[in-house]
């Protein structure tokens, strides 16, 4: 993974993404030596599939309903 510093990377944003696009090249941006950012293509930061597992998951009930009170631990009421 190559660095580069912010003023280089405004510089060279165009020719810095194309690497990335092109190439699938990651990079990682620094301020005063320290890194703040990564650069990386799209697909590459987790999944482009769903795992298989998730087919097989079966809920019977909707998640983002609210809990009611008697649901909810005592201590928490």
């Amino acid at each position: 993974m190559k660095a580069l510093n912010t003023h280089e990377a405004k510089t060279r944003l165009s020719a810095v993404l194309g690497e990335v696009e092109r190439r699938g090249k990651c990079f990682v941006i620094c301020r005063n030596g320290k890194p703040v950012a990564y650069l990386v293509p799209h697909r590459a930061r987790g999944r482009s599939r769903p795992h298989p597992l998730l087919s097989q998951l079966d809920i019977r009930y909707d998640p983002t309903e609210p809990l009611g009170a008697e649901e909810w631990p005592e201590e928490q009421r």
